[in-house]
């Protein structure tokens, strides 16, 4: 049985692991990919601030498998949180723990005011793309913010109603 709690210090080795694992197998490795971030060897900390929360899917025996959160978005409009790093080893997908970490960080940002949830993603994680389509994420022309996630080629908005 997987499920999420939110990070806690010991989870960030874990976690930086799995987002240096996941990525590269969608050819997310290079320049302007959220890989890069100085903050994920530091998730818990960089996610122990006001606005912030970040979440991690453990097994059973309490082996990280993934994770993700929300955040301000750096350089945007107030009220606009980021879908930030939201990844899963092969192990914890197409057991709906995607979506349910996802509903679950929608209700979370809105709790902490946030009107728009933001995200950018890649075309080739049509997993995530799907998921994102179901919850009625609408599709944007062009990025939001500044990132620095130059690699991405898909950004989207949510509505928190």
């Amino acid at each position: 049985m997987l499920s999420f709690r939110p990070i806690e210090p010991r989870d960030d080795a874990a976690m930086a692991a799995v987002i240096r694992t996941v990525m590269p197998e969608f050819g997310a490795d290079g320049p302007g990919f959220a890989l890069h971030d100085p903050e994920v060897d530091h998730l818990s900390r960089a996610y122990a601030v006001p606005g912030a929360a970040y979440f991690v899917v453990v097994d059973e025996g309490g082996r990280v498998l993934g994770g993700g959160g929300v955040a301000a978005l750096e350089g945007g409009e107030p009220g606009v949180c980021e879908l930030r790093k939201m990844y899963f080893l092969p192990a914890a997908r197409g057991k709906g723990l995607g979506e349910a970490l996802l509903r679950h960080c929608l209700r979370v940002a809105k709790d902490l005011g946030y009107r728009t949830c933001y995200l950018e993603t890649l075309t080739g994680m049509d997993q995530a793309l799907r998921l994102y389509g179901k919850l009625g994420f609408r599709p944007l022309c062009a990025p939001l913010g500044r990132t620095g996630h130059g690699g991405c080629d898909r950004w989207f908005a949510l509505e928190l109603s």
